[in-house]
């Protein structure tokens, strides 16, 4: 088994729309990031790359490279998860939490778990996403921004007769 976290925190201040998990949620600002910001989706890329060792979203997808202005975050985490099932990993479990003062999340968690689901060709039993406030307490709570930490669980199959998906 291999276990991986990843955190990710951006600010508000952009005009661009608010993306958390895939799921456009309504909100007079984004967030400020060279991609679209998708939080959920950065810290889940990060959990999968520190599960198997290779490296980080950052070395991955640098943000000096004009390729990535604006992408969208799922379209990274499709690129990373292919590369991980190519080496034999497979999920046990993905775990979430959105830290947000604002705008409230739990509206959007279904079709968050949806995404993540469909993107990682997975139960969407396997993938939880939980949200919390930090009780007006630091940049979170002065509602600066949002950050969110993921934890991943994956089993290497040492199955060669696995049938690939990708």
């Amino acid at each position: 088994m291999r276990i991986g976290c990843g955190f990710d925190i951006h600010a508000f201040g952009s005009m661009k729309p608010l993306i958390i998990g895939g799921v456009k949620i309504p909100y007079h600002q984004g967030l400020l990031a060279h991609s679209n910001g998708d939080v959920l989706i950065h810290s889940l890329i990060d959990a999968f790359l520190g599960a198997t060792a290779i490296g980080d979203i950052g070395t991955l997808f640098p943000s000096e490279n004009k390729k990535y202005k604006n992408i969208n975050s799922r379209t990274l985490l499709k690129d990373v998860w292919k590369k991980i099932y190519s080496k034999n990993y497979r999920i046990c479990n993905v775990d979430t939490t959105i830290i947000a003062e604002t705008p409230k999340i739990l509206p959007h968690i279904f079709l968050m778990r949806s995404n993540i689901s469909s993107d990682l060709n997975i139960e969407i039993e396997k993938v939880s996403v939980k949200s919390t406030s930090s009780k007006m307490i630091g940049c979170i709570g002065r509602k600066e921004g949002i950050a969110c930490q993921s934890v991943v669980m994956l089993i290497e199959s040492k199955n060669s007769n696995l049938k690939k998906k990708y």
